[in-house]
């Protein structure tokens, strides 16, 4: 089965390209690990003015949504161009107040236009909230299951790729929703961090397959040695695999789907990070190239929202005749 963009959705995928090179995305993510949040917030604005988190929010609150494959769409542009920025957590957000109006009303119109940047962190014990300090809204899941808006955070915590940067909530604060529909949250998220990946990897091969072309070893390019093509001919296959699972899942908003394409897309653009910095030599090693930007966060995509364990239970579960959709 093949899934194809349409016209639109192919012109949404270039403007947003365009957009993104234009702004010069490693100067940003590096400005963001260094905790100068003004030029990922003034970027936050304008993805925010294309319509990209108005995607998961429904039309009766101001959004443009839900639209799940305009969102991945989206979602594969931002990880080619490595946006920083808790972008998956804040269309979590917006699928959490479920059918609770109230906190819906509050929450969601703010989180469409780009007015309101959200992070979450998960009622487990020790958890983090990815960019904290940025975030002008941080929403706790409690371990009642209540969804609140935590009063503040902690020191920041730098994880493996510097861009990410973790705090943990403040206890308590103000109660948003009694019910919040984390199932939901938790599909909708995984398959954004899935799109993510894609692109992540995408931009990784691309990066790779030009750098391999251009240097020379023994007289002759990189690129023309048969080790070198296997590798990236590995990593093409896979995240052309990939692709399908993630748009067909973005169709079917069925759970298991989606974490089969967070498996794979993930993995792929693991796969395709070892085989970039391998390519590249030591060069790949040094943090101001940038091409360390996209390898820091294939690894840490990996594990958002979801452990290949995590994610890998969750197909059987589906296959097992568990709950097919949220």
């Amino acid at each position: 089965m093949r899934f194809l963009l349409d016209r639109e959705q192919r012109a949404f995928a270039a403007s947003l390209d365009t957009m993104l090179t234009a702004a010069d995305t490693p100067s940003v993510v590096r400005d963001w690990s260094r905790g100068e949040f003004a030029s990922g917030r003034a970027l936050w604005s304008r993805i925010a003015a294309a319509g990209v988190f108005a995607l998961a929010v429904p039309q009766a609150y101001e959004g443009l949504g839900p639209r799940p494959v305009e969102l991945a769409v989206a979602f594969v542009e931002l990880g080619r161009q490595a946006v920083p920025g808790p972008l998956v957590e804040t269309v979590a957000a917006a699928r959490l107040p479920g059918d609770d109006d109230t906190a819906a009303k509050r929450l969601l119109p703010s989180l469409a236009s780009g007015d309101t940047m959200a992070t979450l962190t998960p009622p487990a014990p020790h958890s983090y909230a990815l960019d904290g300090e940025a975030a002008t809204s941080l929403l706790a899941l409690s371990p009642d299951g209540a969804l609140r808006l935590a009063p503040g955070h902690g020191p920041v915590h730098l994880s493996l790729d510097p861009a990410r940067r973790l705090t943990r909530p403040t206890p308590g604060g103000e109660l948003l929703t009694a019910h919040p529909d984390v199932a939901q949250a938790l599909t909708w998220a995984r398959l954004a961090t899935a799109a993510q990946a894609l692109g992540v990897g995408l931009a990784l091969l691309d990066r790779t397959v030009a750098y391999v072309r251009q240097r020379t070893q023994f007289g002759v390019p990189v690129g023309s040695f048969q080790a070198v093509k296997h590798q990236l001919a590995d990593a093409r296959l896979a995240l052309e695999f990939a692709r399908p699972l993630v748009f067909g899942a973005a169709l079917s908003l069925d759970p298991a789907e989606v974490a089969a394409a967070k498996v794979a897309a993930c993995e792929a653009a693991y796969t395709t990070a070892r085989t970039a910095l391998q390519s590249h030599g030591a060069i790949g090693y040094t943090a101001e190239y940038d091409l360390s930007l996209w390898l820091l966060k294939a690894r840490a995509l990996r594990t958002a929202w979801g452990s290949p364990q995590e994610c890998r239970a969750a197909v059987l579960a589906g296959l097992s005749g568990g709950d097919r959709r949220s």
